[in-house]
């Protein structure tokens, strides 16, 4: 490789380990103790990759002797090939992290069925009637919830599978349990009903939307519940009392949202920046109060994005493949890749050394940064 043709490298080409999958990305997690990646597709199946790399940054880091310039060289070797398992579905399948290093996936079948690292799918941990269209877990109550689409329901070990009672008629296609698994958020039609998730399951609140929510994510310390809505903005709703808000405005609908710890903030995609409120000051009021200009502005709207789990930093996906790294509350960004095909997915790994990203084209890839990259 030339001279010109290594200056020319993105940090994604520097650092990423990258793969090509036959059908687009449509989510990924870490696995709980962050050794894997899971990438679900819209033809079924899943990819899995172990995070760790052959060939960390800091191996291919030199620092000359005469000017003291930092430089990376290019991977030399290919990744190890991604473990791909055979289709769950017809479409893209639900999957969340279970027990230290595996998964569930829910299949069309209605069975969850525990995924290992190595790509080995167990038998089914339990079965609902009709294909799973949501699911989520929590470690902390050892509580899996699913939903076909219409109901709801809880499982707190092998085979069992109580329906919530009273549970909607209407769309119920995104779960989310609280950091500690003691409440489950459950879109339903126009709305999120919140559920006390221990003993018998009661509903605790119902609280109407101006839309369908498309995601749903809990604060850090479960006393905030933020919802993506299917035309654009997102509704913030308090775990603690009768106060809500929406934030409305954006030109596409908010496919993710996250919180940063570190920043006590929130951010939504489906803007044309970053979008992001801190906490201080929740935006129930208006879309402007506590409002945290982060990044640039431009024409393309962000796709997705992810927080840091230590630093102050928020990772950005955008519909033109640009993919970001931004300072909350600042316009300075680190460009990790200019262009490509339009991002579907990102996050970090529990360490914030990883930024696992997904792609329209079917592009799975594991960034990892030098440890002095962020400091």
């Amino acid at each position: 490789m030339n001279q010109h043709a290594i200056q020319n490298l993105t940090l994604f080409d520097l650092l990423a380990r990258s793969w090509r999958r036959p059908s687009a990305v449509a989510d990924l997690h870490f696995s709980a103790d962050g050794s894997t990646v899971a990438f679900t597709c819209v033809d079924g199946t899943v990819s899995l990759a172990a995070v760790a790399d052959q060939e960390p940054p800091e191996s291919r880091i030199r620092v000359s002797n005469d000017l003291g310039q930092t430089s990376i060289r290019p991977r030399e070797k290919s990744p190890v090939p991604l473990i791909a398992t055979a289709a769950f579905g017809d479409g893209d399948v639900p999957l969340a992290a279970h027990l230290n290093s595996g998964f569930l996936v829910g299949g069309a079948s209605g069975e969850v069925r525990h995924l290992t690292a190595g790509g080995e799918s167990l038998e089914p941990l339990l079965m609902i009637d009709g294909p799973i269209v949501a699911i989520d877990h929590s470690a902390r109550t050892d509580t899996t919830a699913v939903s076909n689409g219409h109901d709801v329901f809880l499982s707190r070990g092998q085979g069992d599978a109580v329906k919530l009672r009273h549970a909607t008629t209407s769309s119920t296609d995104a779960l989310a349990f609280s950091p500690g698994g003691r409440r489950l958020a459950c879109g339903r039609g126009e709305g999120v009903c919140i559920w006390a998730a221990e003993g018998d399951a009661a509903l605790i609140r119902d609280v109407g939307f101006p839309a369908p929510p498309v995601s749903i994510r809990w604060s850090g310390d479960g006393t905030w519940l933020a919802c993506g809505l299917e035309t654009g903005g997102f509704a913030l709703v308090s775990a603690a009392d009768d106060r809500y808000g929406i934030v409305a405005g954006f030109p596409s609908p908010a496919r993710t949202l996250c919180w940063s710890l570190p920043e006590n903030a929130l951010f939504a995609s489906g803007a044309f920046r970053i979008a992001g409120w801190s906490m201080t000051a929740p935006p129930l009021d208006g879309e402007t109060s506590g409002a945290l200009e982060t990044g640039r502005a431009g024409l393309v709207p962000v796709e997705t994005v992810a927080a840091h789990p230590e630093k102050k930093l928020i990772a950005a996906g955008y519909a033109n493949g640009r993919i970001t790294i931004a300072q909350i509350g600042s316009r300075e960004e680190a460009l990790v890749r200019p262009m490509g095909s339009p991002v579907t997915a990102l996050a970090w790994s529990g360490d914030g050394r990883h930024l696992a990203v997904g792609a329209v084209d079917g592009t799975a890839a594991i960034v990892t940064f030098p440890a002095q990259m962020f400091k």
